[in-house]
Parts: structure tokens; C-alpha cells; sequence
């Protein structure tokens, strides 16, 4: 009996360190649950954003305009879709893999 209630406050401090991850993996994850986020493929910066939250989507469809190395680089919708959050905003400089625009 002894040996359970020890083992019980070594498990609480392992488990401690163990949620200090997971806020930073929820954090980019602001969309919606069942929703995709699309992400900047290079850094640059974001020329246009071509879409609001709420508007529906096609796939193919130019979501925002991003500018790296002098070059316009149009980032499109994967799939169909309703805009559920935009990320990023006109001007603001993206690193790869930012999210810029989640699709519901």
C-alpha cells in the first residue's frame, strides 16, 4: 500500500511538462474542427488576401497573394469550401508553413 501513493506524485510531476506542448499545437488551430487550414508555402509577403471570412470557395480558387523573391505566388483554395478564419492580412510577412486561411 505504501508503494501505490508514491508512485501517484511521481505520475502527477511526469505528467506536468506533458500539457505544456499541446497549447502551442492548439494555438494555430484557431479554425473550426473538421476544417483545413491552408498554409504559406515560402516566406514572403502577403500582397492581397482575396477572400472574407464567410465567403464561399472553390477549389482553385485564389484565396491571397503572396510575394517572395520579386515573384507573385497565388495561393489557392485545395478543396471547396467556406472561409472560416483569414490569418493573415495585407502587408503582414508570412514564414513557411504560417497559416493564411482556414476553410470550413
Amino acid at each position: 500500500p505504501a508503494a501505490a501513493p508514491a508512485a501517484v506524485p511521481a505520475a502527477a510531476p511526469a505528467a506536468a511538462p506533458a500539457p505544456a506542448p499541446a497549447p502551442k499545437a492548439a494555438a494555430p488551430a484557431a479554425a473550426p474542427a473538421g476544417s483545413e487550414t491552408v498554409k504559406a508555402p515560402m516566406p514572403g509577403t502577403i500582397l492581397n488576401v482575396n477572400v472574407a471570412v464567410g465567403d464561399s470557395v472553390k477549389k482553385g480558387q485564389i484565396l491571397c497573394v503572396l510575394e517572395a523573391m520579386k515573384m507573385e505566388n497565388e495561393i489557392v483554395a485545395p478543396r471547396d469550401g467556406q472561409v472560416a478564419a483569414i490569418q493573415t492580412s495585407k502587408g503582414a510577412s508570412v514564414n513557411a508553413g504560417d497559416p493564411l486561411v482556414s476553410l470550413g
